[in-house]
């Protein structure tokens, strides 16, 4: 086990390097920073209804907590997808123990991305927008909050990208994801919205994450504007804590039965149905 998750590790580190020296990869980090970057710059002026605070310094933390979410979900899925229709995901299940070392890969590679993601994001937002700051408290929060988001968020990713055989497949699962961006409280208060939304909001991870990383970067009178009138750190904690038990107990049966049916015929099939598609 200790040697499985050195070797993750070190694949991990050098696949994350080879992601920092590729020019397509860093555009796919920048290209997403800018767009929400470029948002958060025309809500500046716009106020949170009810307060004289920036829309747009108010926007920039949930958008940090999106980005945490969609790291896990959507990152993990379309990489295991993708890995599974080349082969990847073969040789490492031939490989002993290689499916352990190939998740703890996974999770360095990604981790890293999301990192970098957000940081990307915080640094130039902090000069776009006025009114963000982090106490002593706010540091604790984050020590738990993004360590919850990804055990939270990857495992379901993982289970996500299970479901596909193909990239091309993957909008099934894009777009009800990005349905509950729309509804999560990211870009206008979820307050606003109609309270059977703001139910099925609070059923999933992006809604508490973004509440999270607003706590952590607003001022506390902030949390008036908020459903229940508070930062809500416990429910915060407790609904990514089930999240991560139903993460835990779905992904690893699912990726081992998936693992179990790959084989080089099922991915020479899988190949030649992509090379076909492209033809067309």
């Amino acid at each position: 086990m200790i040697r499985s998750l050195r070797i993750g590790l070190a694949r991990g580190g050098i696949e994350l390097k080879q992601t920092l020296t590729t020019p397509t990869d860093l555009w796919a980090y920048f290209f997403p920073a800018l767009l929400l970057l470029g948002t958060v710059f025309f809500m500046r002026n716009a106020h949170v209804p009810g307060t004289t605070f920036s829309l747009g310094a108010s926007t920039l933390p949930g958008v940090l907590g999106m980005g945490l979410a969609l790291g896990g979900l959507m990152t993990v899925s379309q990489q295991l997808v993708v890995e599974r229709e080349d082969g990847t995901l073969l040789r490492a299940k031939a490989t002993p123990n290689g499916m352990t070392s190939y998740v703890v890969g996974k999770a360095v590679v990604v981790g890293g991305m999301t990192i970098l993601s957000m940081l990307l994001q915080l640094i130039p937002g902090v000069f776009v927008v006025h009114g963000l700051h982090v106490s002593v408290a706010g540091w604790l929060t984050l020590a738990w909050l993004i360590p919850l988001a990804f055990l939270a968020t990857m495992p379901i990713g993982a289970v996500i990208g299970s479901l596909f055989d193909s990239p091309r497949n993957m909008a099934l699962a894009v777009l009800p994801i990005f349905g509950l961006v729309a509804i999560s409280g990211i870009f206008y208060p979820i307050t606003a919205m109609p309270g059977w939304l703001q139910g099925v909001a609070q059923a999933f991870p992006m809604y508490w994450l973004g509440l999270g990383m607003r706590s952590v970067f607003l001022p506390d009178s902030l949390a008036s504007v908020e459903l229940t009138h508070s930062w809500r750190h416990f429910e915060t904690f407790g609904v990514l804590a089930i999240w991560v038990v139903l993460g835990m107990a779905l992904a690893p049966a699912i990726l081992r039965r998936m693992a179990r049916r790959e084989s080089g015929s099922a991915v020479a099939a899988r190949r030649e149905r992509a090379m076909a598609t492209m033809g067309r």
